[in-house]
């Protein structure tokens, strides 16, 4: 298992710049639109991230499953891995958005309804839980796991919400593109 060194004080710099570079990506990628050519069709790029989403809600299922089992090796491994696919995500999502024009729903009635409450719910809840979720890998990687464990009891929920929403969002939208 990797721990770290504890430096709350270093930790909680780290995380909130990184917090605040990602919240000022996601709100500004809506305002400028760069034009950058790939050599592909970048509506690709919901696509993946939908699979990083996947990915991401797997691997947060087997790592609950690994810490139930005691296994917390695998637990290590396997939240640290749901790290890097969200962190995959975050590109892809940051790249299509910064890219390519914003695609509308074009659903109506009630599924219209339900669409935009699934998003909004996803886009709220997934502009506040990354510090979190940085903060509870910290606590994890530095063995303080009652504190660690205190915070995933909330976090866990919430970041499976947010990576399962997001699948979904990408499918009830996906006929738009």
């Amino acid at each position: 298992m990797i721990i770290i060194r504890r430096n709350d004080r270093l930790a909680i710099i780290i995380i909130i710049t990184l917090s605040i570079v990602v919240f000022l990506l996601v709100t500004m990628m809506r305002r400028v639109k760069l034009d950058i050519d790939f050599g592909f069709d970048t509506h690709v790029f919901p696509a993946i991230s939908a699979t990083l989403n996947s990915i991401v809600s797997v691997l947060l299922l087997l790592g609950l499953w690994f810490v139930k089992k005691r296994k917390l090796a695998a637990h290590q491994n396997t939240m640290l891995s749901a790290v890097v696919f969200s962190v995959l995500f975050l590109i892809t999502y940051v790249l299509y958005h910064f890219t390519t024009v914003e695609t509308a729903f074009g659903g109506t009635g009630t599924i219209k309804t339900v669409y935009y409450i699934i998003l909004f719910s996803h886009i709220g809840l997934a502009g506040i839980i990354l510090p979190f979720i940085l903060y509870a890998v910290y606590r994890g990687l530095t063995a303080d796991y009652q504190r660690h464990k205190r915070l995933t009891r909330w976090v866990w929920p919430v970041w499976f919400y947010v990576s399962v929403t997001g699948v979904i969002v990408y499918f009830m939208i996906s006929p738009y593109y």
